[in-house]
């Protein structure tokens, strides 16, 4: 048994996997409606949308936090803040972990793109239209960021370290990324990483497509994330929560858990040139020294789960990322998929769901598809497993994720093998 991986750190792996998503409301409804080929998305619900360009969005459905949290606790938190901790507790259900017994030694690193920017919008209006006796004192503490990390420890009682990371759109691989080196450093045994993004709402849909970030096929939602195809216009508003538990190996084999995959990798870079045009070069940094730090060779690789968020100059861009990463040939013949086609594009939480996936393909051998691929874009022209899964073996995966300001990080996931 070899507790210690080929650069001398203790080895980490993947003991249990919670969310809220989408397409589901635990781990295995999404999983089996993503293999399934079903789109999360469908005419916004959470707000009356007329006024506005965008009339759809990818949300979580027929969700009730009280299932999860006492009512007066609930009302005291955003929307971000229930997704995280349903599924936080699914995955602590799903690791058969016993936080409370050693406590000291379990932390969480649980990331989002913007915190609690509904609660943000109320507390604005109540000013506005009320005035600043009005405003709710709880305001500030639904709103803050870091309030997803703070509430996961305070419910479930972890006290060994707590991050809070804010990266955009590569925030919950980065605190996947941290909750590993926390682990190979010897300061938990156990962490639950992850992310959450509760963003559809009037000033995230009104902002992003300020930007002419967002598709606009209203007339048919279902088909309007098409990651990589040629016809893409933009990417769907999504939110979600996942969890996914970062165990210290010896630590998981002493109290009997079930192994899903192993986090061989992570590396992370800056762009340091745009907001938001990507440059593939700072992209390719982050692959590399994920790859270098997992110990696998470009020729090793079976399955990548992209960013891939469906805009023009994104996929395009990650497309030239993944030929400069691998070489032209070898990145043809590499399958890579997007599945924000189905999920749509979940923000500060998208790292930690495409996490749970590229996991899940490792697990089942199946790779998850790209879906709504139908006409071929010259400047994307690689195996993108279009429109349908695929059986494969996969013994080595990455999850790449970039975020907005130039951050970008990517994960190394691999078959466990003592």
């Amino acid at each position: 048994m070899n507790n210690v991986s080929h650069n001398g750190r203790r080895r980490v792996v993947i003991t249990g996997l919670g969310a809220v998503s989408p397409l589901g409301n635990d781990v295995e409804t999404t999983w089996q409606r993503l293999l399934a080929c079903e789109s999360g998305a469908a005419e916004i619900t959470q707000f009356d949308h007329t006024d506005y360009k965008i009339h759809f969005a990818c949300e979580v459905k027929d969700f009730d936090p009280t299932n999860w949290i006492d009512r007066k606790e609930a009302r005291r938190m955003d929307r971000f803040v229930h997704l995280i901790l349903a599924a936080a507790y699914q995955a602590q259900e799903d690791a058969k972990l016993d936080i409370r017994a050693e406590a000291d030694d379990i932390g969480a690193s649980i990331a989002t793109g913007i915190g609690g920017i509904k609660s943000f919008q109320d507390c604005y209006e109540t000013l506005i239209t009320k005035g600043p006796d009005r405003v709710n004192p709880f305001a500030i503490p639904s709103i803050i960021p870091n309030l997803g990390a703070g509430w996961v420890s305070i419910m479930l009682g972890t006290r060994g370290p707590l991050t809070a990371q804010c990266t955009a759109c590569a925030a919950s691989n980065m605190a996947i990324g941290d909750g590993l080196d926390a682990i190979r450093l010897g300061r938990a045994n156990v962490m639950l990483c992850g992310g959450t993004e509760a963003a559809v709402n009037q000033v995230g849909i009104a902002g992003f497509a300020a930007m002419r970030a967002l598709s606009q096929r209203n007339d048919d939602p279902t088909k309007a994330s098409r990651p990589f195809d040629a016809g893409r216009d933009g990417f769907v508003m999504g939110e979600a929560g996942a969890v996914i538990v970062l165990e210290e190996l010896e630590h998981a084999q002493a109290r009997g858990a079930k192994i899903y995959a192993e986090v061989a990798g992570y590396g992370l870079s800056s762009d340091a040139k745009h907001i938001t045009e990507p440059d593939p070069t700072g992209p390719v940094r982050a692959f590399d020294m994920a790859l270098r730090d997992a110990g696998v060779g470009k020729d090793e690789i079976d399955y990548i789960n992209a960013h891939a968020t469906s805009t023009p100059v994104g996929d395009a861009s990650e497309t030239k990322m993944l030929k400069l990463a691998l070489g032209e040939e070898n990145a043809r013949s590499t399958p890579v998929s997007g599945t924000k086609g189905a999920t749509g594009h979940c923000l500060g939480a998208a790292g930690a769901i495409e996490a749970m996936f590229t996991t899940l393909a490792v697990r089942d051998g199946k790779l998850p598809p790209t879906i709504n691929y139908e006409v071929e874009d010259p400047e994307c022209d690689l195996d993108y497993v279009p429109n349908a899964p695929r059986d494969a073996d996969v013994n080595v995966a990455v999850s790449n994720s970039f975020g907005f300001g130039g951050h970008n990080a990517c994960v190394v996931f691999t078959k466990f093998a003592e």
